[in-house]
């Protein structure tokens, strides 16, 4: 694969992770306190044109208020 697919790929998935993270971080803060529970993840990851559809599930530990 050529650098500017590997450069535009990474790009991509640092935006998916930091931005995910941040949502995931504020909806636990608009919960309050989420701590003993865990929750069900999925995302799913869809690209235009190459007809793929990834899913990706886990669980998420919810965390008690300071």
């Amino acid at each position: 694969m050529s650098d500017d697919f590997n450069m535009s790929m990474r790009k991509f998935l640092k935006q998916v992770g930091v931005t995910s993270q941040q949502a995931i971080e504020e909806a636990m803060r608009e919960n309050g306190d989420t701590g003993g529970k865990t929750f069900e993840a999925k995302v799913v990851l869809t690209i235009d044109g190459l007809d793929l559809e990834h899913v990706v599930t886990g669980k998420i530990q919810g965390q008690s208020e300071a």
